[in-house]
């Protein structure tokens, strides 16, 4: 089946093939759809002639832009945490929320009382948000499980809510995200317990593509990362790490060493880590809107890694503690403002180079023929004005592989 999405303003996406953030903007085209992929994009006159069978999709003169890829995202989780970010406001640290208790533990505890069928509705209705503000496919993690059973839980929910939205899931094991309050005292057994068992009983379901790994002062060091990503790689799994965020660890250029695909926050990154990632290909993403809901003063310095050549990614993640958005929209705004990305270069991180830190840039990202047709609709006079005009939803209707998945109410 054939269908030809007309009467748009024109077509902005990402050239896969440019050397930086280059725009291809299109005015007057229209967008031809053949079974989940975009067959052609040109001018309505020759289209309309050369598919005279096919069916029709009204643009309604909005701009179509590639579907926002969010490449680091935690959705699974039981309860919030709006008395954590209220005792923030209040002038406590994250750091010190978590050495109390709160934090990424505050969660593993709740997280353990509830069911499958509790954690698949809830997740259910966070994830169906992501397509209203124009994201069509996410990278999901585990991580508030912290034991083999929960962990697996968390995993299996993923799949579920997966085969029940019209949203790409690709999800990763994150299992080495904290250690639980049973192992605190015995860390060396928790390892052994994600290297032994968690990791092999996650490959023998196939439920995630990824592992990643919280590589932190007073969470997991450069050396049990390592041996966790590791044993990840030998059982089929890409490596991703959640990197020098809120101390210098290494982290960037322990990504660089086990091959990881991707080195996520990368506030504290040291020129050596910028040199690693580049020599080695490890995608950077970044997560201004955790700095900013955190009250950080500082930001990741996406400069130095634009201008050392690397395709810096951007991700909401979204998640209960610290970053509880899942507006990509909102994150092209922020990375403008405090890491004075330019325009394109955020259109950039939020669809292509996100795609490539989930290994998808071939079929997402961009519109192009061969690509999946995930196309938004967005109510902006130019690519400028998306994140100029912030916090509200310039999105209208969201096709997810050439369906309507998502229509704004007028």
């Amino acid at each position: 089946m054939i269908t030809i999405l007309e009467n748009l303003a024109g077509v902005i996406t990402p050239q896969s093939n440019a050397a930086a953030a280059v725009l291809d903007i299109r005015t007057g085209v229209s967008i031809v759809i053949e079974d989940e992929i975009i067959k052609e994009i040109g001018y309505p006159e020759t289209i309309r002639a050369d598919y005279p069978d096919a069916l029709f999709m009204d643009g309604q003169g909005y701009w179509a832009m590639p579907g926002f890829v969010d490449p680091h995202t935690h959705p699974v989780f039981f309860k919030t945490r709006e008395d954590e970010f209220e005792m923030r406001v209040l002038g406590k640290s994250y750091e010190e929320i978590a050495a109390a208790g709160g934090g990424i533990r505050n969660s593993v505890r709740v997280f353990r009382q509830a069911s499958f069928d509790q954690l698949v509705e809830l997740t259910y209705h966070r994830i169906r948000i992501f397509p209203e503000y124009g994201t069509t496919a996410i990278e999901a993690k585990s991580g508030y499980g912290l034991s083999l059973e929960d962990e697996l839980k968390s995993l299996r929910v993923l799949k579920k809510v997966a085969s029940l939205l019209p949203i790409t899931i690709v999800p990763t094991f994150l299992g080495a995200h904290e250690v639980p309050d049973e192992y605190q005292s015995h860390r060396a057994k928790y390892i052994d317990i994600l290297i032994n068992e968690m990791i092999p009983a996650v490959a023998e379901e196939k439920l995630a593509v990824f592992c990643d790994v919280f590589c932190e002062k007073n969470v997991f060091t450069t050396a049990e990362s390592e041996r966790i990503l590791l044993a990840a790689k030998d059982h089929g799994m890409i490596p991703k790490l959640h990197a020098d965020e809120l101390h210098y660890t290494g982290g960037a250029e322990l990504a660089a060493r086990v091959g990881a695909i991707s080195a996520d926050h990368l506030l504290k990154i040291s020129d050596e880590g910028v040199r690693a990632m580049k020599e080695a290909g490890v995608i950077p993403v970044l997560l201004p809107g955790t700095a900013f809901f955190l009250g950080k003063p500082a930001y990741a310095p996406a400069r130095k890694m634009l201008e050392a050549g690397l395709p810096v990614a951007l991700a909401t993640d979204f998640n209960p503690g610290s970053s509880m958005t899942q507006n990509m929209q909102l994150i092209l705004t922020i990375s403008a403002i405090h890491m004075k990305m330019n325009l394109s270069e955020v259109i950039y991180g939020a669809t292509l180079n996100s795609a490539r830190a989930i290994a998808r840039e071939t079929e997402l990202g961009s519109l192009e023929p061969g690509k999946k047709a995930d196309v938004i609709l967005v109510d902006i006079p130019n690519y400028k004005y998306l994140p100029y005009h912030y916090g509200i939803n310039h999105v209208k209707k969201v096709l997810r592989h050439g369906v309507l998945v998502h229509e704004a109410e007028i």
